[in-house]
């Protein structure tokens, strides 16, 4: 059976190394493409930037927190390249006038101070039990410092500008998994109970001890989910009579 395609679409100021427990536990099963989103500051250009580096034909598509933005803006625009959806640590909510500017000060602060910035990002992002790890924090200094304020700046505008995509929640017709830390500060698990009633036939997994970044914080858990269910997915329906 050919392989199908996972196109994996990481979050503010993360690369590569966001998924590497996933790519290196799923790599027998799936073909992996991790999207580069860090040249555009729309979510316009951001789905489109996705779009160019996606496999051919159907795919599966995972985003966590602004790649799941990105993720609403690919579903509007080519749905039918979208075989099914994974939603991490993400929300169907527009940004509110006080995250707008809490992004704000962080912009007007990185200019002067990034370092300062990636620090108060990680104490929110991570469960304090994992936030000074270098599974965890370390690994978030080093993909932030290494993609860098210009990027961090596009980055911001483009999710300050992201629309509401709770009104098409239930255009949403591929199957869905939801997955959450239990601990997180910036998309708690009410978002993702939305996100999961919203969307029809959605499956939700919060996962314990673990705040935003879970595919860092609980890289087993996450990649266990992912391997059922993509196993699952792989699985052609019965048909009557069988």
């Amino acid at each position: 059976m050919e392989k199908m395609n996972l196109l994996l679409l990481p979050g503010l100021l993360n690369g590569a190394s966001l998924f590497e427990h996933q790519v290196d536990g799923l790599a027998d099963v799936v073909g992996i493409t991790i999207a580069d989103l860090t040249g555009s500051d729309s979510m316009a250009g951001l789905a489109e930037d996705a779009l160019a580096q996606a496999p051919e034909g159907p795919f599966v598509l995972a985003g966590m927190s602004m790649g799941g933005y990105v993720a609403f803006e690919i579903l509007r625009r080519a749905p039918h390249r979208v075989r099914a959806l994974v939603l991490l640590s993400t929300s169907a909510r527009p940004d509110t006038p006080d995250a707008t500017a809490a992004r704000e000060e962080l912009i007007a602060l990185g200019a002067t101070d990034f370092p300062a910035v990636i620090e108060k990002l990680l104490a929110r992002m991570a469960h304090p039990e994992h936030a000074n790890t270098p599974e965890v924090g370390g690994v978030f200094q080093s993909m932030a410092t290494g993609l860098g304020y210009e990027v961090f700046v596009r980055q911001q505008r483009a999710i300050i500008g992201r629309a509401d995509s709770r009104p098409t929640l239930a255009d949403i017709e591929c199957p869905t998994l939801v997955l959450c830390g239990q601990d997180d500060l910036i998309t708690p698990p009410d978002v993702h109970h939305e996100l999961a009633a919203g969307i029809s036939g959605a499956r939700l997994h919060a996962i314990e001890e673990c705040g935003h970044l879970v595919p860092l914080e609980q890289p087993e858990q996450v990649t266990g989910l992912l391997r059922d269910w993509l196993a699952a997915l792989a699985v052609p329906p019965k048909t009557p009579g069988t």
